[in-house]
Parts: structure tokens; C-alpha cells; sequence
């Protein structure tokens, strides 16, 4: 019997932004694991984790004769990391440093025989501290990251509606550990130039035309969840786009369309709306790039 409200869950970002950070660098180690074991794809297609109906998965992972899978279970809080010939290991979701857990899943993919290297240090993160060494980042609520879980679900089941109605080329819904966000994005088929001051993550994420959609807990930048759209190359005249709910608007400053997550949990009904402001910035968007109408149906 299910004991979820129908009401979306407050995320207040200064009253857990402790565990956040340390959530995010757990995230990163088993996202570097992914990286390192799956096959190069493009657009980083082969980085990010998946939600499950429990949490955070890498999915199935080429590994030896078969496949690992790691998965972030945030309704018992452990990290359960699962081989295809039927070894598993577990490691406690708790408030522990970054560095202690690193040592741990490492040790513990050592005990199935995964031997695999990372890059130790985070990557779009502000400040980052290789994981070997990060004590700075050891807070764990359990109840702050079930409400995200909560919020990160819900978030899922209106992404995967969106993504349904596409006819061309489009990601899963997913989940990626570098930015923290959830999102989905919809391709062309046309290539594009990443902007002339790219880094190596950007210039892969942005040398094809696309639109993304998707939704985050907080950072530095925007410090609150918000949902946030925007098309690459970014059209002109994309300001002046009119889109659903009401509350949702195109930030100058960030360069993509925002609806304030506190704003969408006061809507009379909040899948609704945030579907309405899915389709509503994708047609804006795609309208503006030329994108044909009947990639979406």
C-alpha cells in the first residue's frame, strides 16, 4: 500500500545543502566507474545514471564475460553494486566522508575482481577535491535525500511522458552526475559549433543542434531547485517566447528558460504544469530553430 502524498516534497536548498554536496561527490565516483567501464558514446551517452524505482542506476556495464551494474538505493540508503554471475556487494548510504566511501566502493569492486582506475577529481564542481582526500563533505540525511528521491520521481514521470511524443532522436530520461540534474534531450539530426571557448566536457555535449528540458536541487548559481529549458545554438529572439505556467520565465543571466520548483509546487496541479512547460519551451524553442513540426507528435 502506498504511503506517498500527493503533495511534491519541499527542497529547501540551504537546509540541506551539506548532504547534497556529498551526495553529488558519491554520485561522481560511480558515475566515473561508468565512464570507465562502458563503450565512448556520443553527446557523453555512456556517463550518466538512470532512475529506478528506487533510485540511481549506471544500468548493465561491460565487465570481463559479462556485465556489473551499480545502483544507489536511496529508499534502504546503500549502494548496491551487483555482478552478472550472481556476486553482490553492498556499501551503507551514511555520514561518512567522501573520501572513506571512495575507499570502500573501491575496495569492494575489488572483491568482485572489477579492477578499474578513475580520475579522482570531481569535475563541474566548484573547489573540487580529489575523492582519496575529500573530509570536507561527509553529511548524509536520510530524510533530506527521501525527499529528493520523492521529488526526483516525480520529476521522472513527466520526462518520460515528454520523451514519449518525439519522433526523432532523443536521450533517456537521465540522470547526470557532473551537473546534478535530471533532463531529457531532443536532437535535429543537424550538426552545430560548440561555443569557441568550450572545454573538452562542452565541446562533445554541444557539437550537434538540441533541446533540453530538465530539472535541478540548487548550487552556487541558482541556489533553489528550479526546472530549466533552453535549445542549443540558442535561437534569437528566445526571450520573447511566451510559455506555461505563469511563473515561469526566460532568465537573461543563465541564458535558459526557469520555473522555480517552490513556484510549480503551488500549482493546483504540479504534473500538469510542468508538462505544460516542457512542451510549451520545446515548441518555442524548436519553432525559432526550424526544427520540423513533425518530430513531435
Amino acid at each position: 500500500m502506498s504511503t506517498r502524498s500527493n503533495e511534491w516534497p519541499a527542497l529547501p536548498y540551504t537546509e540541506w545543502r551539506e548532504t547534497l554536496d556529498t551526495l553529488h561527490m558519491f554520485t561522481q565516483i560511480v558515475g566515473k566507474i561508468r565512464l570507465a567501464l562502458a563503450p565512448d558514446e556520443p553527446q557523453w551517452a555512456q556517463v550518466p545514471l538512470y532512475p529506478t524505482a528506487r533510485g540511481l542506476s549506471t544500468s548493465a556495464m561491460p565487465w570481463a564475460e559479462g556485465t556489473i551494474d551499480i545502483e544507489f538505493d536511496l529508499i534502504d540508503h546503500e549502494l548496491v553494486i551487483r555482478a552478472s554471475h550472481g556476486a553482490l556487494a553492498r556499501v551503507p548510504l551514511v555520514e561518512r566522508s567522501v573520501a572513506e566511501f571512495y575507499t570502500e566502493v573501491m575496495a569492494q569492486l575489488e572483491k568482485l575482481g572489477v579492477h578499474v582506475s578513475i580520475y579522482e577529481t570531481p569535475v563541474e564542481f566548484p573547489n573540487p577535491i580529489p575523492f582519496p582526500d575529500d573530509v570536507t563533505h561527509h553529511s548524509y540525511d536520510r530524510a533530506a535525500v527521501a525527499r529528493f528521491f520523492d521529488a526526483i520521481g516525480r520529476v521522472a514521470a513527466v520526462l518520460h511522458e515528454y520523451r514519449a511524443r518525439f519522433r526523432g532522436r532523443t536521450s533517456p530520461v537521465q540522470f547526470f552526475w557532473g551537473t546534478f540534474d535530471l533532463s531529457n534531450t531532443r536532437y535535429s539530426g543537424a550538426p552545430a559549433e560548440p561555443p569557441p571557448d568550450a572545454d573538452s566536457i562542452t565541446r562533445r555535449s554541444y557539437d550537434v543542434e538540441q533541446i533540453t528540458v530538465g530539472f535541478w536541487p540548487g548550487d552556487e548559481r541558482i541556489p533553489e531547485a528550479a526546472f530549466f529549458a533552453y535549445g542549443y545554438p540558442q535561437p534569437a529572439q528566445i526571450e520573447n517566447a511566451r510559455i506555461t505556467p505563469a511563473a515561469a520565465h526566460w532568465s537573461t543571466e543563465h541564458g535558459l528558460f526557469l520555473l522555480r520548483y517552490d513556484d510549480l509546487r503551488r500549482e493546483p496541479e504540479p504534473h500538469t504544469a510542468l508538462r505544460e512547460f516542457f512542451e510549451t519551451t520545446y515548441e518555442a524553442c524548436a519553432s525559432l530553430m526550424g526544427w520540423s513540426q513533425s518530430l513531435a507528435v
